[in-house]
């Protein structure tokens, strides 16, 4: 992750009013305004060198829907880009984000992210992008929710933004899901809280978190397994 600096964040997308509500709210809200993210929206539409700023047209060999064109998202990339740029574009096609992956980009300086919409883009865009990802294997009507899901799960992970104990352990930090958490009442309908976490013994209460841990992931994400699943420095 990022030792010092602000991360900068352009998102490219047509749509930069459904961003408002998203990020003007909680953690993300609090980041932006204690300067520790930067987030702009570029509406690549005031980039189009058409006369009626279109920025889409009919696909080559015919098919139904409408294609991104290259020039609008092109210029705009290069109003945009330094050495320090990461740019990326959200595809369905890409490779499937992880946690893993939002720690690699929440070390970069800058990010570029491209949300496309309609029914694709231009094929050329790609020579445009230093990653493709995808959140998941569906589709959406455009990149602007999985522009939403990175920028929520990289800014969480910059220094300042949250007290590090919180996100190391959640789910899939370190390969794993997470232990089962509880709090007061003790009992609630005829359901109790374990025993062990009432005792006060931490170090046995410590075990038993990284017991759970290994055994919820065994039983819902055994995929996950084959690399350590817990951090001995967590408390």
């Amino acid at each position: 992750m990022k030792s010092g600096g602000i991360l900068k964040i352009d998102i490219l997308t047509l749509f930069p009013e459904m961003f408002e509500g998203v990020f003007q709210e909680s953690i993300l809200k609090r980041a932006r305004e204690k300067g520790l993210v930067e987030i702009n929206f570029h509406n690549f539409r005031e980039f189009s060198k058409d006369p009626h700023k279109k920025v889409d047209d009919t696909p080559y060999g015919g098919g139904g829907g409408m294609v991104l064109c290259c020039q609008p998202i092109f210029d705009c990339v290069k109003s945009l880009r330094t050495k320090e740029s990461t740019v990326i574009l959200l595809t369905p096609s890409g490779k499937k984000y992880t946690e893993q992956k939002a720690k690699e980009l929440a070390g970069k300086k800058h990010l570029i992210l491209i949300c496309g919409h309609y029914e694709g883009f231009d094929e050329r865009i790609r020579y445009l992008c230093d990653e493709e990802i995808s959140i998941g294997d569906y589709v959406l009507t455009g990149g602007e929710i999985p522009s939403m899901v990175l920028v929520d799960s990289i800014t969480r992970l910059l220094p300042g933004v949250i007290k590090e104990e919180s996100y190391v352990q959640d789910s899939f930090y370190q390969n794993s899901l997470d232990f089962p958490t509880y709090t007061k009442p003790a009992v609630y309908e005829g359901y109790s809280v374990p025993e062990i976490l009432l005792s006060g013994d931490h170090a046995k209460i410590k075990q038993w978190r990284k017991e759970m841990a290994e055994k919820k992931t065994q039983e819902i994400r055994p995929d996950l397994k084959g690399e350590e699943v817990w951090n001995d420095t967590i408390s």
